[in-house]
């Protein structure tokens, strides 16, 4: 399934760039950039569907420019990605032994035989 959400028009199946919502007690329908979220009283429209949009007679059309420029990735994105390619490429840590073998009282390595002497 993708994760891209398609224009909300019968038939068309161009990714959705613009949300459409209407104020129905000012009758103005407000057309701007893609919502963070779908909702279920608005229309995600495609760049053709948005820029034929017509509103009812009587109705205002409020278009909101858009803060993004260009579309397609932007360079953090590209980093970012880049960041977590190399994060999932770096080889694993090796475990932790099972059995500690430091002496903590000492701050030393110790080995599993110990000498003593008979004295």
């Amino acid at each position: 399934m993708s994760l891209a959400r398609r224009c909300s028009r019968t038939a068309c199946g161009r990714s959705a760039v613009n949300t459409l919502t209407y104020v129905y007690a000012e009758q103005i329908a407000v057309l701007g950039p893609l919502a963070t979220y779908a909702e279920p009283h608005a229309y995600d429209l495609c760049d053709a569907h948005s820029e034929r949009l017509s509103a009812p007679r009587g109705w205002e059309v409020l278009r909101l420019a858009s803060d993004k420029p260009a579309r397609g990735p932007s360079s953090d994105d590209l980093l970012a990605l880049a960041d977590a390619v190399r994060e999932a490429a770096r080889p694993p840590e090796p475990p932790a032994p099972l059995h500690s073998t430091d002496d903590p009282q000492r701050g030393e390595k110790r080995g599993h035989l110990r000498v003593f002497s008979s004295d």
